[in-house]
């Protein structure tokens, strides 16, 4: 004999499953292309290579999903943290400071190429550091989270990298002087 009422209830739960399932691909797609292009842009800054920073985008999603049922940006950016930590040497305890003699630029137009190749030359730690402080405008507090070091190592390296920055520019500039 025919059971409607488990048939029914069976039924029922089926369709919730299937709705939630697609709430959550849904919300999935929505944190991906809402982070997508930031998570790329900070990754072939990283690498310098296309290839490269799509397979980091793809396994810092794939990790976020595995690891969170619903994400956050803090999720995402954790995710690509280590991402990043597993492909460059990013937890250096200090970087070496720079002397900052000498860093008069004659002139402040520079070429964003100029910008993006000296930005590619300094040390990934410092590197990571700028780019998500002074290109994607996250605050030091946020940046010491991210990373798990302390803030007066992020702006100690902030402040190196800047400088770093500045020689190379001002040695641009005396180049193309000559």
């Amino acid at each position: 004999m025919f059971n409607f009422e488990r048939e029914f209830a069976a039924e029922s739960n089926l369709v919730v499953s299937q709705a939630a399932k697609q709430s959550c691909e849904q919300q999935q797609r929505d944190v991906y292309e809402s982070h997508r292009h930031r998570i790329f842009s900070l990754a072939f800054y990283m690498t310098a290579n296309e290839l490269e920073a799509e397979e980091i985008l793809a396994s810092t999603f794939v990790r976020v999903f595995q690891q969170h049922e619903r994400p956050d940006g803090f999720a995402v950016d954790s995710a690509l943290m280590h991402q990043l930590s597993e492909k460059f040497a990013l937890r250096q305890e200090e970087t070496p400071a720079v002397p900052a003699a000498g860093l008069g630029l004659s002139h402040r137009n520079v070429h964003r190429s100029i910008l993006e190749a000296a930005v590619s030359n300094l040390p990934a730690n410092e590197r990571l550091l700028f780019l998500l402080r002074d290109v994607e405008g996250y605050a030091p507090a946020m940046i010491s989270r991210l990373l798990d070091i302390p803030e007066a190592q992020v702006q100690r390296s902030l402040f190196s990298a800047r400088i770093r920055l500045r020689q190379a520019l001002a040695e641009q500039v005396r180049t193309e002087a000559a």
